[in-house]
C-alpha cells in the first residue's frame, strides 16, 4: 500500500467515526443574540456590559456571522465621552471593549421590541441583509444576553416601550414551533430580571437573572473621570469567570450561574432549570459561549492534489 492509499483509506475511516458521533448529537452550531436595551449617557455601564459579552463570545470562538448585536446608542461617539471610540468596563481602562472590529448589526432607533421579536423568530422582511439575520435551525444553541431597565414582569426598550414576560415566553414558543433552536441560554441584567423568565413554558431553555422579582440590581463601579457607573454588578462577575474559560475549557454552566454570590452581587442571582434536558453540573460554558467546529460527510472519494505532492516528495 502506497502512502497516497494510506492516506485516502484513514481519511474514509476518520470521517466514518465522525458521523457515528455526530448522528448522536443534535447541536451543531452556536448563535449569540446580544442586546442593549437602554439609551442615553447615564445608560453607558448597559453598552459596556454588552459589548462585554460580545468580546467574550468572540474571543472564545463564534463569529460575527453568527452574532447579533444590537446596540441602543453608541457610546463610543458619544459627545461627552473624553476618549472617542472607545467604551470600558472598568475605570482601569485595560481593555476597549467597543475595539477595532465591532459589528454592530442594529444600532440606535433600530433597536425596538418589534426587531428583536423578528430577529429571534426569523420573521423579517425578505430584503433585510443577512447580516441583520439570524439563520439558526433545530441544531442550533443559542445565547440570549440582554441588559437594560426592567421591572416586575417588563424589560425596557429605548425608554419609549417594553416586552413583556409573557411575550417574550411567547416568542420563546414560536422559536421552538419553527425549529429555530436545540437549546437556549437566557441571560438578563436589569432590576427584578427573574420576573423575565417565569413565564417561560417551552422545553430546552435554562435561565439566569442578575436579580430576584421585587430587587434591584445594582451598578459595581464608577469610573469618575467620565461621571458614569461602567458596569453592572453580576455581569462584571459574569466576565471575571469568562476570563477564566478558553475553548477546551471543561467548566460548566453551573460555575457561571455561581459565580456572583449574594455577597458580590447584593442581589440575589437566579435561575431555571426545569425546562432543561441535563443537569447543569453537565453543560460546559462552551456549549453556548464557543463555537463548533463542524464536519461534513460525504459518500463520495475526494481527490486532494496534495497527495500527489505527497508521493512526489516520497
Amino acid at each position: 500500500m502506497d502512502l497516497r492509499q494510506f492516506l485516502n483509506i484513514f481519511f474514509i475511516l476518520y470521517l466514518s467515526v465522525s458521523l457515528v458521533i455526530s448522528s448522536e448529537v443534535k447541536h451543531t452550531n452556536n448563535w449569540a443574540v446580544i442586546v442593549d436595551t437602554s439609551r442615553f449617557w447615564f445608560n453607558y455601564r448597559h453598552a459596556a456590559n454588552v459589548l462585554s459579552i460580545y468580546r467574550s463570545v468572540k474571543r472564545l470562538g463564534i463569529p460575527d456571522s453568527h452574532i447579533i448585536l444590537m446596540l441602543s446608542d453608541d457610546m463610543a461617539c458619544n459627545p461627552r465621552n473624553p476618549r472617542p471610540a472607545t467604551v470600558f468596563n472598568n475605570e482601569n481602562e485595560n481593555i476597549n471593549v467597543y475595539g477595532d472590529d465591532v459589528e454592530v448589526d442594529y444600532r440606535g432607533n433600530e433597536v425596538t421590541v418589534k426587531n428583536f421579536i423578528r430577529v429571534l423568530t426569523g420573521r423579517l422582511p425578505e430584503a433585510t441583509p443577512h447580516s441583520k439575520k439570524m439563520m439558526s435551525d433545530e441544531t442550533s444553541n443559542i445565547l440570549i444576553y440582554m441588559s437594560g431597565h426592567g421591572g416586575d414582569g417588563f424589560l425596557k426598550f429605548q425608554d419609549s416601550e417594553e416586552i413583556s414576560d409573557i411575550e417574550l415566553a411567547d416568542v420563546m414558543e414560536q422559536m421552538w414551533q419553527k425549529r429555530r433552536y436545540n437549546q437556549i441560554l437566557f441571560m438578563v441584567d436589569s432590576c427584578q430580571a427573574e420576573s423575565m423568565f417565569l413565564k417561560f413554558y417551552s422545553p430546552n431553555i435554562l435561565a439566569v437573572a442578575s436579580s430576584k422579582v421585587g430587587e434591584d440590581s445594582l451598578s459595581h463601579h464608577m469610573d469618575h473621570s467620565i461621571g458614569v457607573y461602567v458596569i453592572d454588578r453580576f455581569t462584571y462577575y459574569a466576565l471575571e469567570f469568562l476570563e477564566t474559560v478558553d475553548q477546551n475549557s471543561k467548566k460548566t454552566i453551573q460555575e457561571l450561574f455561581k459565580c456572583c454570590p449574594k455577597h458580590k452581587c447584593i442581589s440575589t442571582v437566579t435561575y431555571r432549570t426545569d425546562l432543561f434536558p441535563r443537569p447543569i453540573n453537565k453543560v460546559l460554558v462552551t456549549e453556548f459561549f464557543g463555537n463548533v467546529r463542524n464536519i461534513s460527510w460525504t459518500p463520495e472519494l475526494i481527490e486532494f492534489s496534495f497527495f500527489d505532492n505527497i508521493n512526489q516528495i516520497s
